[in-house]
């Protein structure tokens, strides 16, 4: 880390201009640490999906399909993960069974182990194996605890002796500013055995290794490996979150003619869903995993600028044409010929999210990008988002609705338009979304109330952490924000009705914080209650940012919706906001919503002999409401302030050391 900073600091590199001292410090120091988190319980889910496309081939070269090698790379993890434990397990058993056996024969241990080993061969054999896992490296010995066959895992391992680079003479020579060899290739034959050698690469490096070979054993398939690699990365966005994208339209390969080539350009993944818009750039850059910095910064620095800037300048130029015109059409190609597939009015988007997505994760410079000073936010508005496959299936788990989703990709995108502002990876920024909320608010504080030019959140990523850890795993339950139960209520009926602007709706309520969640659950309920008394109710409900308008009936009855939209468009006049959301909810049987959806609230500029009476409704409600004196609900975006924290109590980060040796220090 110091050879980091001092070698950085009068740098003769201007590849990322006046701010390149800057962002080598940032790239060297994180070559030589671990590059983000990593679930190890992921792993088959993760090769499963990029081994698919090549199935046949994999079969035909190795004799077993993307499935089984998937499975061998899980196990592999397993080993890692529990292999110990499960030894000692063993070991337990073993022992207590010989146990077992002396008393039968009434002699002491030692007298019987020569006998009961010859009588129980199989159980003397597991405990060998036991002994072996946990005190001579037997968790890494991939023969043992994977079923892969040899061919694959001789591709995937170095002989004895053969990396001559890591210790050649030079610069740098057996320290980890050369490329470490587990980044090249994940495994070691030792004997006839063959070894993981470092877990933390074993995803990365066998992905590359497997894929390098399989092309050198079939160099025919060559053409075909590009077309598929292709599909099925500008696929992952849509495939991998199908869940989080219900009835989206997804345009792959969108071309169009660029306002200012006048050429035909081509982005890989549109993505429309409700009034939210993903537009994803796919890229594959080994590169930026394997040349290490110090040895050839230019190489590095370029191969960075391939995944990052490649995909921003795509994802901006579309943007530009977007904005060229009110409407603008999308073109597909087939046989050279170009033709009209949709048109897309940017005006119909309240979010426009432009991805960079990668293969393989460089976490944390997949988060640091933002630093790059040729990235800027597009359209003056928009910032880019950088993450990995390896990130969507986290994603996909943690956040399972679309209004989850949407809402955390607007917090993300906030904080990705924040310079110097840093979170080490996409799971830190994932943790600070399920523990803080609006967590780009805190942020934006810290940098308005004090004098600090940078702001480093740490160690957020932990309770995402913990819903990976421990066998049970995945029946545990997932890290969530709290709703109470009206408001989870009223976001179910909104995503099961899922009309014109619900993700809108949705937003709005997710912004609240915890006091005006219970503000509103609390109406909700009270006026929810009286539906059978009253065919209608309805209130606005202010906040710091946008106010909700909500319209409660009977689902027995019709809805008047000039009524509900007089009502709504006075109770805009009445609080003196041109821009509240409307939400219309049909109540049933047992308090139950039946329905949920979002509607347009117009606020009259002006008072006509048409709109008079919506006027007049709207001085009924300010007066009302000076004279009941209802206090508007403040901003909770935030958490409330904690209590100071005594210096030997528990740090509130979960380590469980106390606070004045851990962050109170």
């Amino acid at each position: 880390m110091l050879f980091a900073m001092g070698s950085s600091i009068d740098t003769e590199n201007e590849d990322f201009g006046p701010d390149t001292a800057d962002i080598e410090f940032q790239i060297k120091s994180t070559w030589v640490m671990l590059r983000g988190n990593r679930y190890q319980v992921l792993e088959g889910e993760f090769y499963s999906y990029v081994l698919a496309p090549h199935d046949d081939v994999l079969k035909e070269v190795y004799g077993v399909g993307a499935t089984a090698i998937a499975e061998g790379f899980q196990d592999m993890a397993n080993a890692t993960l529990t292999g110990h434990a499960e030894a000692a397990e063993e070991m337990m058993r073993q022992f207590e069974a010989a146990q077992k056996f002396a008393l039968e024969q009434e002699k002491p241990l030692e007298d019987v182990m020569e006998e009961w080993v010859s009588a129980n061969v199989d159980q003397s054999e597991a405990a060998g194996r036991a002994m072996d896992d946990m005190l001579r490296g037997g968790t890494a010995n991939v023969s043992r605890h994977t079923k892969l066959p040899l061919k694959l895992l001789a591709d995937l391992s170095y002989r004895r002796g053969e990396e001559t680079e890591f210790f050649a003479e030079g610069d740098f020579a057996g320290t980890p500013y050369r490329t470490l060899p587990a980044r090249k290739k994940p495994l070691i034959k030792l004997g006839a055995d063959y070894f993981a050698v470092d877990p933390c690469f074993t995803r990365d490096a066998g992905y590359r290794s497997l894929l390098f070979n399989l092309l050198q054993r079939k160099p025919d398939y060559k053409k075909s490996f590009i077309d598929r690699q292709k599909i099925m990365s500008e696929g992952a966005f849509p495939t991998i979150l199908s869940g989080q994208l219900p009835g989206a339209v997804v345009y792959q390969e969108v071309y169009y003619k660029d306002p200012a080539t006048n050429q035909w350009s081509e982005n890989d993944t549109l993505v429309l869903i409700d009034d939210v818009l993903y537009l994803i750039e796919a890229k594959a850059g080994a590169a930026a995993t394997i040349a290490s910095p110090a040895l050839d910064f230019k190489r590095h620095s370029q191969s960075v600028q391939d995944l990052v800037l490649k995909a921003y300048k795509q994802c901006e130029r579309f943007f530009n044409y977007l904005n060229s015109a009110d409407e603008v059409p999308l073109y597909s190609r087939a046989d050279g010929k170009y033709h009209e597939c949709g048109r897309i009015r940017h005006s119909d988007y309240r979010v426009m999210l432009p991805i960079g997505l990668t293969v393989e994760s460089f976490s944390p410079m997949s988060t640091f990008c933002k630093e790059l000073p040729q990235v800027e936010q597009l359209l003056g508005k928009h910032a880019f988002i950088s993450m990995s496959i390896d990130d969507l299936f986290v994603l996909k788990r943690i956040l399972p609705t679309p209004g989850m989703f949407a809402h955390y990709m607007e917090v993300r995108q906030a904080v990705a338009g924040m310079k110097r502002a840093h979170l080490f990876d996409e799971f830190d920024h994932l943790g600070a979304y399920i523990t803080k909320n609006r967590f780009d608010k805190d942020i934006a504080d810290q940098f308005r109330e004090g004098e600090a030019n940078m702001v480093v959140w740490d160690g957020m990523s932990n309770v995402i952490d913990r819903s990976f850890e421990g066998e049970s795993w995945e029946d545990s339950s997932i890290p969530m924000q709290e709703f109470p139960d009206e408001l989870l209520m009223l976001l179910g009926a909104l995503d099961n009705t899922r009309s014109r602007g619900w993700l809108s709706a949705e937003s709005l309520v997710r912004n609240y914080g915890e006091q005006a969640r219970k503000d509103l659950a609390k109406l909700l309920s009270d006026l929810g209650k009286t539906i059978g008394q009253y065919t209608e109710r309805y209130f606005a409900f202010a906040g710091d940012g946008q106010p909700l308008f909500v319209w409660m009936q009977s689902s027995e009855q019709a809805a008047d919706w000039k009524r509900i939209n007089d009502k709504a468009s006075a109770a805009a006049l009445s609080i003196a906001s041109p821009d509240v959301v409307g939400v219309f909810i049909e109540v049933g049987k047992g308090r139950t919503y039946k329905n949920a959806q979002c509607f347009k609230v117009d606020t009259p500029s002006e008072q006509t002999a048409e709109n008079a009476h919506i006027f007049d409704d709207a001085k009924r409600m300010s007066l009302k409401r000076k004279k009941t004196n209802v206090p508007q609900t403040a901003d909770e975006s935030k958490p409330k302030k904690a209590k100071k924290i005594g210096r030997n109590e528990p740090c509130l980060c979960g380590s469980g050391a106390k606070y004045k040796k851990c962050h109170g220090r």
